[in-house]
């Protein structure tokens, strides 16, 4: 199986500053950096911050740990995959106020996005996610002890078949910073098991 390798990945949407050790990768996020495709507000932002491996494996599972100290309002801080602005997908917590956050996961097929939410503490700093690949079809889970996984979501990405590009995520839509830390990058077979 491949590895996730941040050393030898490379960066859509380049930070101004950022640190990148083989076992650590320091995001600090630049502000107005975003991924949104009309839907609803209308707007279309593509420039959020992916460090991106690529894969042709068609069965795998990336898992990652997230830790951030979000304080501005929509500040994220997850994992994505990224095939070109009107193709990708991203799962993270978005920062709303001292008390809550969100959740979530944004899927956009044919330049279009959605947004599915579940409300959190805006306490939760550390959060590890888990990407997994069936071919064309993703799953998205969540855990906050790295034992106990979560189904987030599962999606279809029309232009998710062949090579992939996926990796860490963080941005700040507004004009606030942060630094988002991640660790615990590991790859392996895919956890999502086929539906007999």
């Amino acid at each position: 199986m491949f590895q996730f390798q941040p050393e030898k990945a490379r960066w859509f949407s380049e930070p101004r500053r950022y640190e990148i050790q083989p076992d650590r990768v320091i995001i600090t996020t630049d502000p107005g950096s975003d991924f949104w495709q009309r839907t609803y507000y209308g707007f279309q932002n593509d420039n959020a911050h992916v460090l991106l491996n690529s894969t042709k494996e068609p069965y795998f599972s990336f898992t990652v740990k997230a830790s951030f100290q979000s304080s501005t309002l929509f500040d994220q801080c997850g994992l994505a995959i990224y095939q070109n602005s009107g193709s990708w997908a991203k799962a993270c917590i978005e920062y709303h106020d001292a008390k809550e956050s969100w959740l979530g996961s944004v899927v956009t097929n044919r330049g279009y996005s959605d947004w599915s939410t579940s409300e959190i503490s805006s306490s939760v700093t550390s959060v590890y996610y888990r990407l997994s690949r069936r071919e064309s079809d993703f799953c998205f889970e969540n855990s906050f002890d790295g034992i106990r996984f979560h189904q987030m979501r599962i999606f279809h990405l029309e232009e998710g078949s062949g090579e992939v590009h996926f990796g860490l995520m963080a941005c700040s839509p507004g004009k606030g910073s942060f630094q988002a830390v991640f660790t615990e990058m590991n790859v392996t077979e895919c956890l999502w098991k086929a539906h007999t």
